[in-house]
């Protein structure tokens, strides 16, 4: 009779203690948001120096996919995300006008840089104007890799060689462009392996270690400039969308405290991202 007494006790006990752990669990679980992302974000280790601030602020604990800005917004138009991050302006407000999303928030910047050999064999280290490079480089036929990816980088380099050097890049892929379809990091790689040119966001660049003797060749176009912004999917949409979440971390983001985060972060004394939310033409 004892022994059956307190083996109840002991089975209450252990059901209580177990149904406090699956209380937490399931609160640490609801208290977080996914957020689809460009990869350069991860690749230069921006959120590994901001999320953890965000955390300890809120308790709200963030994941990311980092797949490159077009695979970003696709997830997100699936429900597959709470909030967007990404540098693609024009896709961004597509992304809102058809109902996918609330609000497109400016947050930070920086630009691309065309990397290159040390060699450099069409001949474009120094020069301001990114197209007559890029144009120089199709004319010596000297390897080109494209990510091919759909990311927002991608979309830009397409976007230059179709606007601004004139010339369908896609219909004259040749051996001399090699579109990988794969990540910014990926895409130096190949570039440093077969000493080839690359277009790449200035962040990720920084970060990059394996440079071998790639090198910035052309810098500093106005039309190289490279906007962040992040928006939260629309609840209406999609239900499952964890909006109270999503919407702290984008005010986070926006605040003076996240402008300063992101101001803050550097390696070997170099900023990586400049904070602009406060920008009304950004």
């Amino acid at each position: 009779m004892f022994s059956q007494r307190i083996s109840s006790i002991l089975a209450f006990i252990a059901a209580f203690y177990a149904a406090i752990f699956v209380t937490q669990d399931t609160l640490a679980q609801e208290k977080s948001i996914i957020i689809a992302s460009t990869t350069s974000t991860k690749d230069s280790g921006l959120f590994d120096h901001l999320l953890p601030l965000f955390t300890m602020k809120t308790g709200i604990v963030v994941s990311v996919q980092a797949v490159g800005t077009g695979q970003a917004f696709d997830m997100a138009r699936r429900g597959d995300a709470d909030v967007v991050f990404a540098h693609n302006k024009s896709a961004g407000q597509t992304f809102v006008a058809d109902g996918y999303g609330v609000k497109q928030y400016p947050v930070m910047y920086n630009d691309f840089v065309l990397i290159g050999p040390e060699s450099d064999p069409a001949g474009i280290k120094g020069m301001k104007d990114v197209a007559k490079a890029l144009k120089a480089i199709k004319d010596k036929s000297a390897t080109f890799i494209s990510r091919g990816d759909n990311s927002g980088t991608h979309m830009f380099e397409l976007m230059l060689w179709n606007k601004d050097v004139g010339i369908n890049i896609q219909q004259l892929d040749g051996p001399w462009y090699r579109s990988i379809e794969r990540g910014m990091q990926a895409t130096l790689h190949m570039a440093r392996a077969t000493g080839g040119y690359v277009l790449s966001d200035r962040g990720t660049w920084i970060s990059f270690k394996d440079r071998g003797d790639l090198q910035i060749l052309v810098e500093g176009d106005r039309r190289m400039f490279n906007q962040y912004a992040v928006i939260l999917v629309n609840h209406n949409k999609h239900p499952n969308v964890k909006q109270e979440f999503g919407q702290a971390f984008i005010d986070w983001l926006v605040s003076p405290e996240g402008q300063k985060s992101i101001a803050n972060y550097k390696i070997d004394g170099e900023q990586l991202f400049y904070p602009n939310a406060d920008d009304p033409n950004a």
